[in-house]
Parts: C-alpha cells; sequence; structure tokens
C-alpha cells in the first residue's frame, strides 16, 4: 500500500470505526475502512484503508475460485465413480468376449451339419443366448457413461479458460502470496492503530442493535481493562430495586442469552451508571452517595466510599431522572465519577478517582447543570454531555480536564429507540455501549488523532 512520506509531528485526522462497523451483526464482504484522514485546511490527506480478516475467502474473486474449485472436486468425484463402474463392466465384458467365442464356433458347427446336430446345438445356443442377456444393459451403460465422459471433456474446458481469465486479471502474483500480504497489511495497520490513544471526538456513527431485552432502563457493559482474550459482557436490568449482575463469556453468549454465573451484590444500586473497570464493578449504593467497589474474583466489597457533598436520589439526576445523580465511567486516563453538588450550584463536577481507594484525586467544575443533560462519557480526558435523552440528542458540551476548559459542540447521533438511559465509552474497543429503551446497541465514534511519524 502507498505511503506518503512524512515529517516529524505531522497532522493526521484518523477516523477510527472501533472494532464493531457501523452495520448489523453478521458475515461481511468486501473492504473495511479502518481508519480514513482528510484536512479541511487543504494540508496533505492520507489514507488508510485494510481488508477485513480473512478477506481472500470472501472478495468475489476468491468466492469463483471457490466454486470452480468445489466444481473440479465433484468432476473428480464423479469420474472415479465413473473409472470403478467402468473397470467392473470390462472385466464383465471380457468374460462375455469368451463365451460369445464359444457362441460363434456353434454356430459354425450347426451350419456344417443342420440335421443330426440342430436340436442338440439349438439347446446349447439358446443357453449361451441367455447368459449374454446381461451384457446389453451393460452396453447401455457405456453409452451413457461415454457421453458424462463428453460432457466431463467441455466442462474442464470451460473451467480451463475461466483460470487463465483469473490468473490474467490477478496477474504474476501467486493467491496465497496476496493472502499473505493481505495479512501482513492488516497487522501492519492493527500495529499504527494501538499507537492511537487520545483523540478529540469528531462524530457518533450507528447503532448496531446488539440485542433486545429487560426493562427501559438499565446497564450493560465490558472490561476496558480486559485481556485480548477475556470478552466478558455483564448485565444489569432497571435503574432501582435490583442487585443481580448477570455474566456472560463472550458477546455471542450476550446475544443467545447463555449465562456464565449470576452475582448477587451486597447492596442494591442506583441509577445505571455502573462501570467494570479491571475485574471489579463500581456502583452507586441504593439511596446515598457511596461508591462500591465490587470484586467478581472473590464476590466481595473491597472498597466503600462517599462521594463527598455529591447529590444523590434524584436530587441532581440527568433528564430522565432514574437516580442518576452519579455516574462512574472509564477512559484511556482512569477511573472517573460525573456528578453535581450545592456548593456547584447543581453544575455539574467531575472527579478522578483512584481505583484502589476510591479517593478523589482531583476535581474539575463545570457550568453546566446536571438537570440539564441527558448523558454523559469521557474520551482521553474530556468530558462529553448530551442535551437530552430522547429523539434529536446531540452532544452538546464538552470539558476538557487537561486544559481546564470547555466548549459547545454539535455532534448529534441516532436516537433510534427514543430513550437513552445509559451511555458509556469503551477505551479498548473505542465505542459506546448505550441501553436504548430496551435495546442495548454500540454506537461507533470518529476521533481526531495528532499523532507523531517518523521519516519514513
Amino acid at each position: 500500500m502507498p505511503a506518503t512520506v512524512g515529517v516529524l509531528d505531522s497532522l493526521l485526522l484518523l477516523t477510527l470505526f472501533g472494532l464493531y462497523p457501523s452495520m448489523t451483526l453478521g458475515p461481511r464482504e468486501g473492504w473495511q475502512v479502518y481508519s480514513s484522514a482528510q484536512d479541511a485546511d487543504g494540508r496533505c490527506v492520507c489514507t488508510v484503508v485494510a481488508p477485513e480478516l480473512n478477506l481472500c475467502s470472501r472478495d468475489a474473486k476468491s468466492r469463483q475460485l471457490r466454486q470452480l474449485l468445489e466444481k473440479v472436486q465433484n468432476m473428480s468425484q464423479s469420474i472415479e465413480v465413473l473409472n470403478l463402474r467402468t473397470q467392473r463392466d470390462f472385466q464383465y465384458v471380457m468374460k462375455m468376449e469368451t463365451q460369445m467365442k464359444g457362441l460363434r464356433n456353434k454356430f459354425r458347427q450347426v451350419e456344417e451339419d443342420r440335421r443330426t446336430l440342430m436340436s442338440r446345438y439349438f439347446q446349447e445356443l439358446k443357453e449361451k443366448m441367455d447368459e449374454l442377456k446381461p451384457l446389453i444393459p451393460v452396453l447401455e451403460q457405456y453409452k451413457t457413461d461415454a457421453k458424462l465422459i463428453s460432457q466431463f471433456k467441455e466442462e474442464i474446458r470451460n473451467l480451463s479458460a475461466v483460470l487463465t481469465g483469473i490468473q490474467e486479471e490477478i496477474g504474476a502474483f501467486d493467491y496465497e502470496e496476496l493472502h499473505h500480504r493481505v495479512l501482513g497489511l492488516e497487522g501492519r495497520l492493527r500495529d499504527c492503530m494501538s499507537k492511537l490513544t487520545c483523540g478529540k471526538l469528531m462524530k457518533i456513527s450507528g447503532p448496531i442493535t446488539i440485542k433486545t431485552s429487560g426493562t427501559r432502563f438499565g446497564a450493560w457493559m465490558t472490561d476496558p481493562l480486559a485481556s485480548s482474550r477475556s470478552n466478558r459482557v455483564w448485565y444489569m436490568d432497571s435503574y432501582t430495586n435490583n442487585k443481580i449482575v448477570r455474566e456472560y463469556k463472550s458477546m455471542a453468549d450476550f446475544v443467545s442469552g447463555v449465562e456464565s454465573r449470576t452475582y448477587s451484590l451486597p447492596f442494591k444500586w442506583a441509577g445505571t451508571n455502573h462501570v467494570v473497570y479491571n475485574g471489579s464493578l463500581y456502583y452507586n449504593k441504593y439511596q446515598s452517595n457511596i461508591i462500591i467497589k465490587y470484586s467478581f474474583e472473590t464476590g466481595r466489597v473491597l472498597v466503600e466510599r462517599p462521594l463527598e457533598y455529591a447529590g444523590f436520589h434524584n436530587v441532581y439526576p440527568y433528564t430522565w431522572g432514574g437516580f442518576s445523580d452519579i455516574d462512574l465511567m472509564a477512559d484511556e486516563l482512569g477511573l472517573w465519577a460525573v456528578y453535581a453538588t450545592n456548593q456547584n450550584a447543581g453544575n455539574i463536577v467531575i472527579g478522578q478517582l483512584d481505583p484502589q481507594s476510591l479517593d478523589v484525586l482531583k476535581t474539575w467544575n463545570t457550568e453546566y447543570s446536571k438537570r440539564n443533560a441527558g448523558e454523559s462519557f469521557m474520551i482521553c480526558g474530556t468530558l462529553y454531555i448530551t442535551n437530552s435523552h430522547l429523539t434529536g440528542a446531540k452532544v452538546y458540551y464538552s470539558y476538557s480536564t487537561k486544559t481546564s476548559t470547555y466548549e459547545y459542540t454539535d455532534i448529534p447521533f441516532h436516537n433510534q429507540y427514543f430513550h437513552i438511559s445509559m451511555l458509556d465509552y469503551n477505551a479498548r474497543e473505542r465505542v459506546l455501549y448505550a441501553w436504548n429503551n430496551g435495546h442495548q446497541v454500540l454506537f461507533n465514534v470518529t476521533l481526531f488523532h495528532i499523532i507523531k511519524t517518523d521519516d519514513s
């Protein structure tokens, strides 16, 4: 793949689609754009595209080759059957040839002495004819087999022509060599993507509906710090009066409803703004501003600590209510709590938490009213706030903890099922998890990145 020679600190705008392409789940054909670049200021544009994994088994030419291969295999099996049958029939015909020679001799003898030997030889002749009767269907089968052989020859000629045409289109590259090149390019692209850490939110696309289940309100999530081998999903239905967490080993198990384990928490939760982070569940204890850290491994509460001055029990909820006063979330930079206090006039406060002790490491006071926020999520230390939980919602406000500054934004997204009660970013998968009126959905995000490149 051609690449533009860059200079140190060159700017690239990379569109990052995460691990879930913007369409329904299932097998896909063709090429997937993992990232692309564009520059509204007219600077150098770099577009990065790569095929999906196993593309060589999915594109049009490979399907045609696969179909041809299957056809050749079927023909080979048919020819093998035909060959076995022909060998069997040939042996039978050789046997019949000997009997026919004997029959010819009998005819000669009958011709030489019709009167004396007629009766006796006639009977023998009849017996020989009876023996030769089975040869008739064998000879008919030979005719049919001869037609099949002609058809096979024609098919082979056609296949040779098609394969020659495909070879000319592909060029000098061997099919396996092309496949290895594709895998190599994909590996290089994934290495590049792994270096992309933080960026500014530019676009939200989707949603992708994963499942429809539960009540109108709830939460579902994966662990952003889990190993690449772990794909567990956790599911918490309702915003109150519940303490049962359901675990699924994979997204596929979640879709099919195959639970691997259930946990009964020691305390009920409030709201839907929980987060799983490094193997533990962080949630707001019902009717309190206490944050609970619960270990899935031990099944015990590791830490519980009040969030000082934080409103709770629908004092400062999101626009939809539901005891959503305290929102716990995680991003590339760590664990966060979003809440409101009387001291900040009911406006949103951002607190960075120590995941081990739940101590508040630092806080930032915003000027955005918590009650006017639909939902919020953190990406790379920036809080993004939506203006509603209903149809027409968009990301309207952002606050950077790096610069302690805010800006008004206009990033719409499709609220497909009209009511969002949970919206959280997953840094590992680089997608937004959402609970959309009893539907568990994913949104892809587009981030603006500034990355450093070598002169190569």
